[in-house]
């Protein structure tokens, strides 16, 4: 079994700032909505996905605009229905990698999530999930302005307005 980590590309229309804006200041345009922005390095994230019992908490530990950004999972509870205790908590002390860059035709995105490798009990879910958010919700949300996000979890989150 390879021990590669989840690494996938995708390209874009929108320029590299924009990319670069969408996984930092606009994650809930395409994936969930976060408790808090990450704007610069060392903010924190948690990201919550319903029922609202899992959730993944993120540090911005590198932010060179336009070009890279880095995100360090610092707390972790995964919950899966049938799946063994180990997997709650299998993210944390991973490393999410994005390099964003200007192409002829518009900038390509490459996400490397280091450390989520065929080994772990959720990378078949977590395989799945990335595939969905970034190669069709990040990728649509970057050509088109409209993404799919995980809805679920702005009802965790009243005050604010979509």
């Amino acid at each position: 079994m390879s021990k590669a980590n989840y690494r996938k590309s995708i390209d874009v229309t929108s320029n590299a700032s924009t990319a670069f804006e969408a996984v930092t200041r606009g994650i809930e345009q395409w994936w969930t909505q976060p408790d808090r922005p990450m704007r610069q390095s060392s903010d924190r994230a948690k990201f919550t996905f319903p029922p609202g019992k899992s959730y993944w908490t993120f540090e911005l530990t590198k932010a060179v605009k336009p070009s890279q950004v880095e995100w360090r999972c610092v707390d972790a509870l995964h919950i899966h229905e049938g799946q063994l205790e180990a997997i709650q908590t299998e993210w944390l002390g991973t490393t999410v990698v994005w390099d964003i860059s200007e192409e002829s035709s518009g900038t390509r995105i490459t996400i490397e999530h280091v450390g989520l490798t065929p080994q772990l009990l959720c990378y078949d879910i977590c395989e799945a999930g990335w595939d969905m958010f970034f190669l069709h919700s990040l990728k649509q949300y970057l050509d088109t302005g409209r993404g799919k996000p995980h809805k679920g979890a702005t009802s965790q989150h009243p005050d604010r307005e979509d």
